[in-house]
């Protein structure tokens, strides 16, 4: 681990163990509450799932619907107004092969530009990808050597302000442009032409993640310049190359759809459900509810464990807290105690304390005027009057000004 770092992470763990870790005790809760109310979504989608119709072929779905709406209205046609949740097995292809128009004769698919291979969907991603400044010498060999030379005895000088940088801002060293291009496409049965029966995917909406297969992938390297010389003398990173990264959704492939499913125009339509994790997967629907179930026993026990721990740090620090502050204020009422019972104490401790000739060394380090009386319980230091000393156990939380401890009293010295 990097200074940087290690002085981030220093700083994170005094500010989560702050207030006798009542802010790591307040976070674990926040934690803990997260969990649990991704848990109740998690069985909540699990539940959904498990009571859906799994749809082996396609054909079945319009059975499936007629039935549903047989229940809800006693009619034989098939309702464009109803939906029904199902998880449904079909085999991608293009709208346009089974539209019955003159569509039909012009395809409407994508191509992949590296492989050419028909799809329905294309993503491609470009990435800059970097290096830290200490492997500048790898890919910088087109720089003058000289310049390479001075930027290797220069380079902590030149280096301290993009560390400093760090600690605060993070810069990100990969930057990233994606393109993503779709057509209309249907699932149908596999192995079965022509296809009579097929239901439309709408993905109006949908965030969910595809199914998409990396076809192309390749790294372009970039020729270093004067530009990229001064980047990495006084930047933090150097960049080497774009990443293009490639991802289709094939024709021919079997995927699962779940989502809500019904007709429109009389033809069957599925689009997805803002409340599941899954749209159109790749998993079948026992690996899904096996997913689902795994997750949600980690979130269960993981809002548990975090919330017992949270209870028991809040409750430590509450305690802590309370005692202290009860015994700053029995420590409160016993000087205002002594206060009134010696009105005249503190005109006699001011009398008694010198301020004539003090050697630097033994004046006290608040007041700068009187010679140091006071030793400070527990740590012992003998830094203060008897005055000062006497202000300092008053406040709140009475520390020590050399060590910052925590003290409970002071003890006043006399010389021999």
């Amino acid at each position: 681990m990097s200074s940087p770092e290690q002085a981030l992470a220093s700083l994170l763990s005094q500010l989560a163990l702050s207030f006798d870790g009542a802010v790591l005790g307040i976070a674990l809760a926040y934690t803990a509450v997260r969990s649990l109310l991704k848990f109740s979504a998690t069985s909540s989608s699990l539940n959904k799932i498990l009571k859906a119709p799994s749809v082996v072929h396609v054909s079945d779905l319009r059975s499936i619907l007629a039935v549903h709406d047989d229940q809800d209205d006693s009619s034989s046609q098939p309702s464009d107004h109803h939906q029904k949740l199902v998880v449904l097995r079909g085999t991608v292809e293009a709208k346009s092969a089974v539209d019955s128009s003159w569509k039909t004769f012009k395809p409407n698919v994508l191509l992949s530009q590296e492989s050419g291979d028909k799809a329905v969907v294309v993503q491609r991603t470009q990435t800059g990808s970097w290096i830290t400044r200490q492997l500048v010498l790898v890919g910088a060999v087109n720089c003058p050597w000289a310049l390479l030379c001075i930027y290797n005895e220069w380079k902590g000088f030149f280096g301290w302000p993009s560390d400093l940088r760090a600690i605060f801002a993070r810069s990100r060293r990969e930057q990233e442009s994606t393109s993503i291009r779709a057509v209309p496409f249907v699932l149908v049965d596999g192995g079965r032409w022509p296809h009579s029966d097929f239901v439309v995917v709408n993905m109006d909406g949908s965030n969910h993640p595809l199914p998409l297969t990396t076809v192309f992938h390749q790294l372009q390297p970039i020729t270093a310049s004067p530009y990229t010389f001064l980047q990495a003398l006084f930047g933090h990173e150097y960049p080497v190359g774009l990443l293009d990264e490639e991802k289709i959704l094939p024709l021919g492939k079997d995927i699962t759809a779940v989502g809500m499913c019904s007709f429109k125009n009389g033809v069957p339509e599925i689009k997805s459900c803002k409340d599941l994790p899954y749209f159109l997967s790749d998993l079948t629907k026992d690996q899904m509810i096996v997913n689902l179930a795994f997750r949600s026993k980690i979130l269960l026990w993981g809002g548990v464990a975090f919330g017992s721990l949270s209870i028991g740090i809040l409750g430590y620090a509450v305690m802590r807290n309370w005692n202290r502050w009860k015994e700053w204020r029995q420590n409160r009422q016993l000087q205002q105690q002594s206060q009134a019972a010696s009105p005249d104490a503190g005109t006699q401790i001011a009398s008694e304390e010198e301020t004539g000739d003090v050697p630097d060394g033994e004046l006290c380090v608040i007041c700068l005027m009187r010679r140091r009386r006071s030793a400070f319980i527990p740590c012992g230091h003998l830094v203060c009057c008897q005055l000062c000393a006497i202000s300092v156990e008053r406040e709140a939380t009475p520390k020590c000004p050399v060590c910052r401890q925590e003290i409970r009293n002071s003890l006043r010295i006399y010389d021999t």
